[in-house]
């Protein structure tokens, strides 16, 4: 199946995307109706009116779908089972009381999203998320207040990272299109990820658990510990419990970008097996058969076995409800509405770096991948880039980057994360946009404000 099917005008796309999005706030907000439900229903309807041959309908609604869980059941699952196994074992209370005792407990989200901005340098945002949970969960039970103080600031380290960092196969893809220094990149990825989480994903998720209580959700686990305190894990075990899947996924990523800059050749079998092994679902299967390992002679595996099977249940709704979403999104871009947008946008004569972030943008509304945005950006933009003299290293660099903040904003009801976000902590879909949505937009436009004024200078 083609990848991009559409034959009516842009134009007409462009509304059928508007009323799409607007029947889906009006059936789960306004009737609600089951959000599974209204995206499946959604997405159909959408891709009859956007024209896509009845005989291809069904495959593009299974495609979304299917290729969603492909890469969300295994990392939610896996993820869910060594939560499931940190939590009971005392891990995560060990984990919270070391960063409360280091930073104070009114700093604890502070603390969180410090953590997880290291631990996202490899990792890659939807993993990092799941396994960090566990830690969030035993830090908002022992302070209480609203979830999102706690979770947001965590939630948007990963996001950042994920967008604006090497070695993330988002930007080494936009800096292979644009031929960008991907060295350079690092560094000016990193300097416009620190303020941009700060101000973003800190600072506003701190007043968006001031203004929303979001309870504790039970979803992955909210069970005490059933350790004794004489035999709760070590720092240092629960520590590399942590650290191991980022080491793993750092082998794919960081010999991903290697490669990328000619430094290794990356068709070696040797290093083609160290980035299979760096896959995050082998990544996780790895930590989990090491978690399964360590605490077994405390539990034995008749228990680790009750435990995972338990952990297992309460996800099937957020996997069901992430795939659709992105069946909806996947239905958007067969449907041609991104592109479309996209070549609206390339002949308007602004800035390459401002057409940059716009055309981003509307890639990402239209068809909610941020990684697909990103990508397929940096390819169009591309000649534009190539024409323009004069650009310098530092330019190609901040072009990625604002490619990257258009990528982010605005994820909505076509974006898996939106949905992931949306279980994980609890929330309704109104609220989720309220927060998780404007968050990712403040990110998003903070980042090309930054390299924009940046561009301006240098």
């Amino acid at each position: 199946m083609q990848d991009i099917i559409y034959t009516t005008s842009p134009f007409f796309l462009l509304c059928v995307a508007a009323l799409s999005i607007a029947a889906l706030l009006l059936l789960i907000i306004k009737l609600r109706l089951n959000a599974f439900v209204a995206l499946v229903l959604v997405s159909f309807c959408t891709a009859i009116i956007a024209g896509i041959p009845s005989e291809e309908v069904v495959p593009t609604l299974m495609s979304g779908f299917g290729g969603t869980l492909a890469s969300v059941a295994l990392l939610v699952g896996l993820g869910a089972m060594i939560g499931k196994l940190l939590e009971v074992s005392g891990g995560a209370q060990v984990l919270a009381d070391k960063l409360i005792g280091k930073f104070g407990a009114k700093k604890a989200p502070l603390a969180l999203g410090v953590a997880s901005l290291m631990f996202g340098f490899p990792i890659f945002f939807d993993a990092g998320l799941i396994v960090m949970m566990p830690i969030i969960f035993s830090v908002a039970k022992r302070f209480g207040g609203s979830l999102l103080i706690y979770a947001l600031p965590a939630a948007g380290a990963f996001a950042v990272m994920h967008a604006f960092v090497p070695p993330h196969p988002g930007p080494v893809a936009a800096a292979g299109f644009l031929g960008a220094d991907i060295g350079l990149l690092l560094l000016v990825g990193l300097l416009v990820a620190a303020p941009t989480w700060y101000f973003g994903s800190y600072l506003f998720g701190v007043y968006s658990g001031k203004k929303f209580n979001i309870p504790l959700s039970n979803l992955l686990s909210t069970t005490e510990s059933k350790s004794q305190p004489s035999k709760l894990p070590k720092f240092a075990t629960v520590m590399s419990l942590l650290i191991l899947p980022m080491l793993l996924i750092f082998l794919d990523t960081g010999l991903n970008t290697l490669t990328a800059a000619g430094i290794i050749d990356g068709s070696n079998s040797f290093t083609r097996v160290l980035r299979m092994l760096g896959k995050t679902p082998i990544a996780l299967l790895i930590t989990l058969l090491v978690c399964l390992f360590v605490f077994a002679k405390d539990y034995g595996m008749k228990e680790l076995d009750r435990l995972c099977s338990e952990s297992l249940a309460p996800i099937c709704a957020v996997i069901l409800i992430t795939g659709a979403g992105g069946m909806y999104g996947g239905v958007l871009r067969s449907s041609g509405i991104g592109d479309a947008l996209a070549g609206l946008l390339t002949d308007t004569g602004m800035p390459v770096i401002v057409a940059a972030f716009f055309i981003a943008t509307c890639l990402r509304v239209a068809q909610g991948s941020a990684t697909v945005a990103l990508t397929t950006t940096a390819a169009l933009i591309s000649p534009m880039v190539a024409a323009t003299a004069g650009l310098s290293s530092l330019d190609l660099c901040f072009i990625v980057i604002a490619i990257a903040g258009g990528a982010t904003v605005l994820s909505h009801f076509n974006d898996s994360g939106f949905w992931l976000v949306s279980r994980l902590l609890g929330m309704d879909e109104k609220t989720t946009l309220r927060t998780w949505t404007v968050m990712e937009t403040l990110l998003g436009t903070i980042a090309f404000l930054i390299v924009l004024v940046l561009s301006l200078l240098f």
